[in-house]
């Protein structure tokens, strides 16, 4: 259970866990964590997202028996997103890496992301070429990453997910970045710099449930808003069609009308119509207002999240976020 020698020293890598009910679990992940990193300088930073079982406790034992582990306790569930967010903050190895708690992505690939990253990458992340889960999930998960590709200003990484090693470069430009509703993965592919994958097959999930189908599609629906315009061109588009469809339509039901060949009464139509046109009308407004809504939420300015409590291995008072110094000259 290596630790940089001097206390105040920023370690070789900093490993941020968000935390939300994973007490089966985690300690299985923190002794594969210690044991994978023994011999490389290392911190875990567990963020606690509003947990109602035991895992703030275990973890805060940890931080009062074992060096380089910090507890930062959020005030209450805030997604996560944000949690990993909260994580980025307090980190302060020279290296992150961004994993989750239900074991699905494997400890021991964090050394590989390392002499990776050695090879000059800014942001190693870990690509999927398998997954042990629900043939729906594989599906749906299959389904996002393909509109992704095809429709996000980004560059596509594949099946990637939030598993990946960060430079402190890349961390601190990411925590300037001022989105309230944030998709990380995205971001840090918005960043760009040298980013390279690593291939591994995702594990079934440990113990515990992992996020709801709800919780997947709002993911999905921030991350098209957040990196692509499409969808409001498909509501453009979908109201030049029903445009059209009607204005077609009104011109046969005229020429038949005239020549006696419809005697069927045109409210069935007028009806038909209305419903068509309030459809599209209806979607394009919903899709104007999740575009309205991110406007409206960052204007609000309020904190993107709260912090109850901050533990860290030997410190004597509550820890403080490593201050942003992002140098406008970002080479390194």
């Amino acid at each position: 259970m290596d630790a940089p020698a001097d206390p105040h020293a920023a370690p070789a890598v900093s490993i941020v866990i968000p935390v939300l009910d994973e007490e089966a679990g985690l300690g299985e992940l923190h002794r594969r964590l210690r044991a994978a990193l023994a011999e490389i300088p290392h911190e875990i930073v567990y963020v606690d997202d509003g947990s109602t079982d035991g895992s703030p406790a275990l973890v805060s034992g940890w931080a009062a028996a074992e060096p380089g582990v910090t507890l930062v306790k959020l005030s209450r569930n805030f997604g996560m997103e944000v949690a990993m967010s909260a994580g980025l903050d307090y980190a302060r190895g020279d290296h992150v890496v961004l994993m989750h708690a239900d074991l699905q992505d494997p400890p021991e690939l964090v050394p590989e992301m390392l002499r990776a990253a050695e090879g000059g990458a800014d942001v190693v992340y870990a690509r999927r070429i398998g997954r042990d889960e629900s043939w729906v999930k594989r599906m749906l998960a299959t389904a996002f990453y393909g509109l992704m590709e095809r429709l996000a200003r980004v560059p596509y990484q594949g099946q990637a997910g939030d598993f990946r090693l960060m430079s402190r470069r890349v961390v601190d430009t990411l925590r300037q970045m001022p989105e309230r509703r944030r998709f990380l993965r995205g971001m840090v592919a918005w960043v760009g710099f040298e980013q390279v994958p690593i291939e591994y097959r995702r594990a079934g999930r440990a113990s515990g449930r992992g996020a709801s189908y709800h919780a997947l599609f709002r993911l999905a629906a921030e991350a098209f808003a957040s990196f692509s315009d499409v969808p409001l061109a498909l509501s453009a588009y979908a109201g030049l069609l029903s445009a059209a469809v009607a204005g077609t339509a009104a011109a046969v039901i005229l020429f038949a009308t005239l020549f006696g060949w419809l005697t069927a009464s045109l409210a069935v139509w007028t009806l038909v119509a209305i419903l068509f046109l309030g459809g599209v009308q209806l979607i394009s407004v919903g899709i104007l207002g999740r575009y309205l809504a991110r406007v409206h939420e960052q204007t609000l300015r309020r904190p993107l999240y709260l912090v109850e409590r901050v533990e860290t291995s030997g410190a004597a008072g509550p820890a403080e976020p490593r201050p942003v110094d992002v140098p406008l000259d970002l080479r390194r």
